[in-house]
């Protein structure tokens, strides 16, 4: 009898020649991937959006190397610059959906600046932030978000530093939208996403992942199964936190959902003269 061949709903989206990933195994990415195409397909099933409209900008990074496997127009660029590079994509042409996907070293550390200035200008786009709390591919750093006393390669002692809260600063900017969501909870991200896709302006959203290689070993979580089950114990989904309960902390837990949702006018807008 002849084998009839499964193809999976998202291999349209996918450069399967790409394929497998670089990831290694026990990583969240893949799951934070798969919830995200989950999302645009839906989107433009609807007609909310068009294939050929849409643009993926990545950086330097595990996450960031998700550009290479989409099957959009993309576009991977120098650490920490991937944001102003959308930028300049959506004031050349306002009609292109402008998706970055970047780690939390690339977004909120090499390009922090970036993030803090598109956020105030409310630019159109929407950023993806996947957390591991290190400079994963590039040796397991101490990152902006590393919980103080973890150890790292460059903090063998525990890191003395407060975390920068990434959802509390983009929320007290000019951003539309701000949540958070975690690998263990594919639904929220693929709902977080979706809604984030027909909203206007900057939307941001940190997922907090997994990387058993290179951050949980240094905490004692090396196993992939262990490290996924102690991010499914601390993740909390609230409805409508509020900013100050953004604190991440890996033992009382990380409160997931949508901290922010706003209409304030885009730049593009505010550009066009639209508004004032």
């Amino acid at each position: 009898m002849a084998m009839t061949s499964v193809i999976h709903p998202l291999d349209k989206h996918l450069k399967l020649e790409r394929i497998p990933t670089l990831y290694c195994p026990g990583c969240g990415l893949g799951i934070g991937l798969g919830a995200m195409l989950r999302a645009l397909d839906k989107r433009i099933r609807e007609g909310v959006i068009k294939p050929d409209k849409v643009v993926w900008v990545g950086g330097i990074g595990c996450s960031s190397r998700m550009v290479f496997y989409v099957n959009y127009d993309a576009a991977h660029v120098i650490h920490g610059r991937a944001i102003p590079f959308a930028l300049g994509v959506t004031l050349t042409n306002p009609e292109i959906v402008a998706i970055v996907v970047g780690g939390d070293g690339d977004i909120a550390g090499i390009g922090g600046n970036h993030l803090i200035h598109a956020a105030r200008r409310n630019a159109d786009m929407v950023v993806v932030m996947f957390t591991n709390f290190v400079y994963a591919m590039t040796g397991g750093q101490v990152a902006p978000t590393t919980p103080r006393g973890v150890r790292t390669t460059t903090t063998p002692r525990g890191n003395p530093e407060y975390p920068v809260n990434v959802i509390k600063l983009v929320g007290s900017l000019n951003a539309n939208y701000v949540a958070r969501a975690s690998v263990t909870t594919p639904h929220y991200i693929e709902l977080f996403f979706y809604r984030a896709l027909g909203m206007k302006g900057f939307r941001f959203i940190e997922i907090v992942s997994t990387c058993p290689e290179v951050y949980g070993r240094h905490i004692g979580l090396r196993d992939p199964v262990e490290m996924y089950d102690h991010l499914k114990r601390v993740v909390k989904y609230k409805q409508n936190p509020s900013l100050d309960e953004a604190e991440i902390d890996l033992e009382r837990g990380i409160i997931i959902g949508e901290f922010v949702v706003r209409n304030n006018p885009s730049l593009i807008e505010i550009i066009r003269g639209s508004v004032m």
